[in-house]
């Protein structure tokens, strides 16, 4: 339960899920902010307008998922790291997501890496197709996993086994 271990129910995550037929259309923003805080970067970030905009500052995001084309502009905006993107058009077995990571050293292109679940347990080999960093986006780089499609909604961070 979130407010004892800091994991969301299984209740808690299906109310930030894009509508299955919007997530087999491609690459799509999930906000994963459960509590109401004094933030609205994300909202800022979108150029498609997809989050926001607040009425008050202390709302958690909503997505319109129509509006959203998975840019992943967005993710390096939130302060709480809640933001990802998942594509599940990537390929026929494996899925894409796009993750904020503020760790160093970074993971290779092509490096395989362990994902890991919400609880922190590894659930899956997977392997880094892009890291992303720009000077703009103030030292957190976005990492794309592919990762086996039925385990995109799992996966939430990585370990790297070999440096």
């Amino acid at each position: 339960m979130l407010a004892v271990d800091g994991i969301p129910t299984p209740e808690d995550l299906a109310a930030k899920m894009p509508p299955p037929e919007r997530l087999a259309r491609g690459p799509v923003v999930i906000a994963e902010c459960f509590q109401p805080i004094p933030c609205d970067p994300c909202s800022h970030a979108c150029p498609r307008q997809a989050i926001g905009p607040f009425e008050d500052i202390n709302e958690i995001p909503q997505v319109d998922y129509e509006k959203c084309n998975g840019c992943g502009q967005c993710i390096t905006r939130c302060p709480g790291l809640a933001l990802f993107v998942v594509d599940l058009t990537y390929s026929d077995e494996e899925a894409l997501i796009k993750l904020p990571y503020e760790f160093l050293p970074l993971p290779a292109e092509g490096q395989e890496v362990t994902g890991v679940n919400r609880a922190g347990e590894k659930v899956c080999r997977a392997r880094v197709i892009k890291v992303v960093t720009t000077e703009k986006m103030d030292k957190t780089a976005v990492v794309w996993l592919a990762v086996p499609k039925e385990l995109a909604m799992e996966v939430r961070h990585f370990v790297i086994t070999h440096v």
